[in-house]
């Protein structure tokens, strides 16, 4: 698995280096092509792909000279970009991403939104308690950037390097113990506080770091709404940092649960 965990970090990074010349925020983020490696690196290589993802957006930051403390946010925002996905997958299908179908595709493009979300969120609140970047430009950028990288090259790259993996014997099912796959003991209630936990993230985050301190409305569609005071759930600050704090604790609970 340390093989693996030094694969993916080494593939990530090489990809991830080039583009620094291409800032859409100068010194924080870029066009990010490799972002679909956390994703096909997880669902081939298990948790060896969420921590070669964390260290190879770490190595991608110093080589690209974007190091900083935000890197080590952005370390832990890549390690649930790269955990989320085989963790999803196991739960929502007993079936290999691969050949492509069309039931495969649906369960993939929610998946990894989740773990796009999860990045995003993770990164913009480290980022913006660190003074760095408001929340409301930068987690919802991360969660764009990285969703659409992964759901246009993934079904293309992962049907060419899943089968060659497999026959290499280095999918992470044929390498760890099946007592190390186990999953949850409610993994679907986990699953549905995962995104609980993210969309509360991205909603309220948002919300304070506009200054929106007012009673908010959300729309159910179908002519129903509810309204949330913000202070009710946020009643430990107004700001960020500190506001969707027990959002993120949700989100590292429900992940130890899926």
């Amino acid at each position: 698995m340390v093989v693996l965990v030094a694969l993916t970090a080494a593939m990530y990074a090489a990809v991830l280096i080039p583009f620094k010349l291409l800032p859409i925020i100068p010194g924080i983020t870029e066009v990010r092509p490799a972002n679909v490696f956390p994703v096909i690196c997880s669902l081939m290589f298990g948790p060896a792909g969420a921590w070669g993802a964390a260290f190879g957006n770490l190595i991608g930051d110093l080589m690209g000279g974007t190091y900083g403390l935000g890197s080590y946010v952005g370390m832990l925002g890549n390690f649930w970009f790269g955990y989320i996905p085989y963790r999803m997958w196991r739960l929502l299908s007993k079936n290999e991403p691969v050949p492509w179908g069309f039931s495969k595709l649906l369960r993939y493009l929610p998946i990894t939104l989740l773990a796009s979300l999860a990045c995003g969120v993770q990164i913009g609140w480290g980022l913006d308690t660190l003074g760095l970047v408001p929340f409301h430009v930068l987690a919802p950028l991360i969660t764009v950037n990285n969703f659409i990288t992964a759901a246009i090259l993934g079904p293309l790259l992962l049907p060419v390097l899943y089968p060659r993996v497999k026959r290499w014997g280095l999918l992470y099912h044929d390498i760890m113990e099946p007592e190390d796959l186990s999953t949850g003991t409610i993994p679907h209630v986990g699953h549905l506080l995962l995104w609980v936990a993210l969309l509360g993230s991205l909603y309220f985050g948002i919300s304070m770091s506009l200054g929106v301190t007012d009673a908010a409305s959300i729309n159910l569609g179908f002519g129903l709404e509810i309204t949330i005071p913000i202070e009710l759930l946020v009643s430990m600050g107004d700001n960020v940092a500190v506001g969707i704090l027990p959002f993120l604790v949700l989100l590292l609970v429900s992940c130890l649960m899926i």
